[in-house]
């Protein structure tokens, strides 16, 4: 039975860590994933795991102690965000590409410069193609039944790749939500042990890892790191199937909110879904047939499915909480409009920019996107598929 609790969404995430008992924790601190650590280390100080925790001097370090414990044949654990993520930009992708299934939690910020330690996606969007398995969280609920499903993902003889779960920085991270935890004996049994088939510590099978990989191998690893990302999907509904039976909570890899008979919907992750909801609500109060999707599973990208769950829309709009800086609109209409380009579905679509730098996103903004859609219906027209959400005009030229 779930345990009614008032936890943050660093919390959320400690506790579930706590309830993992992995066996390395290495992790540096940074705003605002700094907690997350900090409330782990008091577990460890307290005897409530027995995880050896690492307390390393920069981000770098973290990933590569993480690499060495699961190299080792350990379940490594670590948290971080924005400038610390791109500090270990370059051990992220020999993680990836040595097959080990770490789980980080990354608390989205803004990466510098300039200095902000705000909220917005720009961190997540820099290493989408890292080969990291991507999980995004709306609220601390989601934070913590992610990171509660991620071993089991992660670590599936199908999949072996590692996994980042993202939550907004002091959106979720340090707003206190009603929570429901469960009990650490059925996380114990859910998650199970780590066995990997091959680490640095088994004496009875030599191995090396990392080795100079040139010409004659290095496409084939690439192209099985490709099929492992497919492979996470069904991975993914299995255990969150698993999952649903045991807590009753369901997650799909994108939640569709009333857009069954949807005639406009925004599409987008994490806390801003929340806000957008409740103008769904408003709206469809008023007759207007709004919807959401929701993205939850972000790589592996489920492009098919996404693609015909929009199929019938008239318009849509996605929400892009980082800017790619390149003329052509962000990460996640890019992979919106090509999925749905491939699967021959043509719905007109347009791409807004917001909350860059922790920008306050208000129900009244995203109603106007609402508004910008219906426009598109009446008129059949758009004069501009890239825009912004809450730009003061008058300063960009």
């Amino acid at each position: 039975m779930s345990i009614r609790e008032r936890l943050s969404g660093n919390e959320a995430v400690a506790t579930a860590m706590k309830q993992i008992n992995p066996d390395v924790v290495a992790a540096f601190p940074i705003t605002p994933s700094t907690e997350i650590p900090q409330y782990f280390s008091t577990f460890v100080a307290n005897g409530s795991v027995d995880t050896e925790f690492v307390a390393v001097e920069s981000e770098h370090s973290a990933m590569s102690a993480c690499i060495g414990a699961e190299a080792a044949g350990s379940r490594a654990m670590t948290a971080t965000s924005a400038n610390g993520l791109s500090l270990m930009w370059e051990m992220i992708y020999i993680a990836s590409s040595l097959r080990l299934p770490i789980v980080m939690s990354l608390v989205n910020r803004a990466v510098s410069g300039p200095l902000n330690i705000h909220n917005d996606h720009s961190d997540a969007m820099g290493v989408r193609d890292a080969g990291w398995i991507m999980l995004f969280s709306e609220n601390n609920q989601e934070a913590y039944d992610n990171t509660l499903m991620a071993h089991r993902i992660a670590e599936h003889k199908d999949v072996m790749l590692p996994l980042m779960i993202c939550q907004d920085g002091f959106i979720t991270s340090h707003s206190i939500e009603n929570i429901e935890l469960e009990d650490d004996e059925l996380v114990k049994n859910f998650v199970g042990s780590y066995k990997p088939e091959h680490y640095l510590l088994n004496d009875k099978e030599p191995i090396a890892v990392g080795p100079l990989d040139l010409q004659a191998y290095l496409f084939e690893h690439k192209a099985q790191q490709a099929e492992a990302m497919k492979n996470a999907k069904h991975v993914i509904l299995d255990v969150s199937k698993e999952f649903e039976k045991l807590t009753g909570r369901k997650y799909n890899l994108f939640e569709e909110y009333r857009l069954e008979d949807a005639e406009i919907a925004i599409v987008c992750m994490n806390s801003t879904a929340g806000t957008t909801k409740f103008v769904v609500d408003n709206l469809r109060s008023k007759g207007i047939k709004a919807g959401l999707l929701k993205v939850r599973v972000f790589r592996p990208f489920p492009g098919e499915e996404i693609a015909k769950a929009l199929s019938h829309i008239k318009a849509i709009a996605v929400l892009d909480k980082a800017s790619s800086l390149n003329a052509i609109g962000g990460a996640l209409f890019e992979d919106i409009t090509s999925s749905m380009f491939v699967e021959n579905i043509h719905v007109p679509t347009i791409n807004y920019i917001y909350g860059i730098g922790g920008r306050d996103t208000t129900s009244d903004q995203i109603e106007t996107v609402f508004s910008d859609l219906q426009k598109v219906i009446q008129t059949g027209k758009i004069d501009n598929p890239y825009r912004y959400i809450g730009l003061r005009k008058g300063d960009v030229k």
